[in-house]
Parts: C-alpha cells; structure tokens; sequence
C-alpha cells in the first residue's frame, strides 16, 4: 500500500508539472525548452503505473473462468439434488418394507373363502362410480382410496379396480381386507393374470421388452458419480418399464363391460366428491385428462401405433 501511495504522488506531481509546461502552448513552437524532459518522466511514470496496478483485461479473464466455474458448480449441486431427492423419494424404509412382507404373509395364511371382498356384485355394475387405480405401494394406494371415500357424497356407490404385481398382490389384498373402505366396493388384481397382456398383442409391452428401452434405462448416458448426470434424469427411472404405468392404454379391454371408468394415478389425494366427473360431456371424445402440475410428460406416440398420423401430432 505504501508503494501505491508514493506512486500515486509522484503521479500527481508529475501531472502538476507537465501541466505548467504545457501552459497556454497551442503549438509546438510554443512549448519551454524543459516540455520534452517533462513529457518522457510522465511517460516513466505512466509505465511503472502499469507495471504495478492490475491488468483490466486479465482481471476480466479470471472473473469470467471464476464466474464459469461457479456456474458448473450450481449445475453439480442441481444434478445432485435431483439425483438424492429421488433417492429418498424411492428408497423404502425398513419399516415400510416389512409392513409388506407381513401383510403378504398373512394374507396366503387365510383360508380361501376369507379372502374374498364384500360386494363382488358391484363390480360390473354400469349404474355406480368406477375407478381404476394401478400400483405397486400398498400405503399409497391406500391413500387414494381413502381420501375419495372421505369426500364422497355416496360412498356405497363407489367400486375401486386395483391391480398390482403379483409381488405385491397379497399385501394388498390383506391391506384392504384389514382395512375396508367403509360401504364402498374394492377388487384387487394381479397385472400377471392377464394372459391377453403379451407382446405379440401389446406394442406397448413390445416396446418395453425392446433393447433399446433397455438400454435407455439401465445403461444409456447413465454415470457413475452424483455430479455427473442426463437432464432427464426423472424419467431415467426403470420403474417406468413396468407394465403397470402403461395399463392406462388398455382400460377398454380390462373392463368391457363398463362404460365409463376413471382412472386415478397412485400419488394423489382426492380433495373433493369426484361423481361430477361422471356428468362431463367428452364430446365423442376416447378420454378426458388433466394436467400432471404442468410438467411434461411422455409423448404416446412413442409407445402406440396410430392408424392416422394426425393422432401423433395431437398428443
């Protein structure tokens, strides 16, 4: 600092004395003879300036490769926080985990007859409330169910058509035996009892057996550390080549004989009585949806033949 401050009097020094020798000269001619000498030390002054204080041009350079590598930095921390949120989200707690194995236990250890639900009658019943619910986490499958009996005006009017894994078929079934959803209907199924669900007949299935989903899923652009990581990361999950995110497509052929179904995904909570949905007008529409909060999803075309193209361009 010191050597700063000598250096900046000598520079005012100098600049007080090339101003007296410049004076009122307009010209040349009109300089003093001592000008030149005053000229060349503002000159040696100007130079150990520059020597000593920093280069703006270099102070630039490091502030944009720091500012660079903070930006990389953010980017790691983002893909780490993805990657360990999602950890979190789908790793099961032990107690979680046992929770299933008991109920499956239990479950095959009752006699048949007591393993039947009340009201099988319902379940074809055009004139009620159909839903159908696909998953393979009792608890939240439980949760669904639940919070629409809860806020159903008629609950007795109300059929739920579960369907599970067959790894997960006892405990849900013994769930829901220990734990009926009050006057309403509830049927669970086992998505490997479906015969007709095979490749030869299901391009969805095809496409989900097929080695390049694989490949995506398991082994394409996956890394080996947290920082490191595919955009897309959310969908990169192998959950999703279960055949039990895709059952939605064939809702026509797993209940002919109803009418009208809604299908309710496994991560909601019902708020309010849903029979108005039974009043929507779809306008010879197939089906009606909602928006999943506004976040992208999987565009169908990629997993289902249409015979006209113009159904690709509006999905």
């Amino acid at each position: 600092m010191e050597e700063k401050f000598v250096l900046a009097q000598e520079l005012q020094k100098q600049l007080k004395e090339s101003q007296h020798a410049l004076g009122e000269a307009i010209s040349d001619a009109d300089l003093t003879r001592s000008a030149n000498q005053k000229i060349k030390s503002m000159d040696q002054v100007l130079s150990k300036v520059k020597e000593q204080l920093y280069d703006c041009k270099l102070v630039t350079e490091k502030l944009r490769a720091i500012l660079q590598s903070a930006d990389e930095q953010v980017r790691s921390l983002k893909r780490q926080s993805t990657f360990l949120s999602q950890l979190a989200a789908k790793t099961i707690p032990n107690g979680i985990h046992c929770l299933s194995m008991h109920l499956a236990i239990d479950y095959y250890l009752l006699p048949p007859e007591k393993r039947e639900f009340p009201r099988s009658e319902n379940l074809e019943n055009p004139s009620l409330f159909h839903y159908a619910l696909f998953s393979d986490i009792v608890l939240a499958a439980s949760v669904v169910v639940n919070s629409t009996i809860m806020n159903a005006k008629e609950p007795e009017k109300h059929v739920f058509h579960l369907v599970t894994d067959k790894l997960n078929f006892g405990a849900m079934n013994m769930w829901f035996l220990l734990n009926p959803p009050g006057k309403a209907t509830i049927h669970v199924e086992n998505v490997d009892e479906f015969k007709w669900l095979n490749s030869s007949y299901c391009p969805v299935l095809r496409q989900l057996e097929s080695a390049a989903m694989k490949e995506y899923y398991f082994k394409g652009a996956h890394s080996t550390t947290l920082s490191a990581g595919s955009s897309n990361l959310k969908y990169r999950n192998p959950k999703y080549l279960s055949m039990l995110n895709h059952l939605r497509f064939y809702l026509p052929q797993i209940y002919p004989k109803l009418d009208k179904i809604r299908f309710l995904d496994d991560d909601i909570v019902v708020q309010k009585d849903l029979t108005g949905l039974r009043l929507v007008n779809l306008h010879e529409k197939v089906n009606g949806a909602v928006e999943t909060c506004g976040q992208s999803s999987h565009r169908f075309d990629k997993y289902l033949k249409f015979l006209k193209s113009s159904y690709c361009q509006k999905i």
